[in-house]
């Protein structure tokens, strides 16, 4: 368009003029037209809004404010796209088939979210919504506002508790491996809103284990001197002497595959794989998060953990996975 034709529209590809750089998406006023015209441009490539249109952060932030829920925050609008922010620790749930009904709605309209119950810091991005085009039918952004309005993003916040850690110790077993192990897991716990409030080392074997354990906690966890085999090795077999039941035997996540599930009384206890000593990832912090989140954990959700199991690599892992 000439710029006597151009105000109010928008420029829809950013200009580098000799004294400024105008932005596009830029809403062309009297003011913009004025430098232009002193830098000698004669016309511009805009976007102009049609009735019913709405423009692109209007459009964005109506459906922020739709998907906004109780632990987010909205990021200031700009260029069509605006956040959702975590308030504070814990996990995101998501309502894939709400997102994927709002994306489908128009290929201008985009939300994009982290991967269901994925962990989230405060101050962390969790879901963003991005219009594409300069603007949009107003009557398509109120039918994707209708879905979002059932807030298909969730925060659960880490809730923590009281914890209690029960090792074991063979004849042998150097002191430092355990001051490393009640270190590391300390960290993780504290990460996760837990106390540490106990901390036995007992004989590696069954009475041992059942004697250390007591239902006065939110959570006991169980590193034991070597890694449990079955169910009726030292640890679950400890469990069920404290009267017990073991509700999961391992896991589809590696690292953490030798992980086990248990309950005393209404306390979840969690027998720790070997790797937990280590503070990288492994696939007992799945478990963690989701207690202390007070998220249910059953079998069956252990179970559907595979997919996506396959962790990063340890830089301490003795053997790749890389086969030759």
């Amino acid at each position: 368009m000439p710029l006597d034709q151009a105000r109010g529209g928008i420029l829809a590809h950013s200009l580098k003029l000799a004294d400024a750089t105008l932005r596009k998406g830029k809403c062309l006023d009297e003011d913009t037209l004025a430098i232009l015209a002193a830098a000698s441009v004669e016309s511009v490539v805009v976007a102009v809004l049609e009735d019913g249109d709405l423009g692109e952060d209007a459009a964005a932030l109506q459906l922020g404010r739709a998907l906004l829920t109780e632990g987010f925050r909205l990021s200031p609008v700009k260029t069509g796209r605006v956040n959702l922010i975590a308030e504070s620790d814990g996990i995101v749930s998501i309502d894939a088939a709400a997102i994927d009904k709002a994306n489908s709605m128009d290929e201008a309209v985009t939300l994009a979210t982290l991967a269901d119950l994925a962990r989230v810091e405060a101050g962390q991005l969790a879901a963003t919504v991005k219009i594409i085009p300069y603007g949009v039918p107003a009557v398509t952004v109120d039918k994707a506002t209708d879905v979002l309005l059932a807030k298909p993003l969730k925060l659960h916040r880490f809730k923590g508790g009281i914890a209690h850690l029960v090792m074991t110790k063979t004849p042998g077993f150097r002191d430092a491996l355990l001051d490393k192990g009640e270190a590391v897991i300390g960290d993780r716990l504290r990460s996760l809103g837990y106390k540490l409030a106990d901390v036995k080392r007992v004989d590696h074997d069954a009475q041992s284990v059942a004697d250390a354990l007591t239902p006065e906690a939110d959570l006991t966890l169980i590193l034991g001197a070597s890694a449990t085999a079955d169910r009726r090795d030292v640890a679950p077999a400890g469990v069920v002497k404290a009267g017990g039941k073991i509700e999961r035997f391992g896991m589809p996540v590696d690292p953490g595959n030798l992980l086990f599930l248990a309950r005393l009384d209404n306390m979840p206890i969690v027998g720790l794989p070997g790797c937990a000593r280590s503070p990288a990832l492994n696939g007992a912090d799945w478990v963690l998060e989701r207690l202390s989140a007070r998220l249910p954990i059953t079998s069956r959700d252990i179970a559907a953990m595979g997919v996506g199991g396959l962790l990063k690599e340890m830089p301490d892992r003795p053997h790749s996975r890389v086969q030759t």
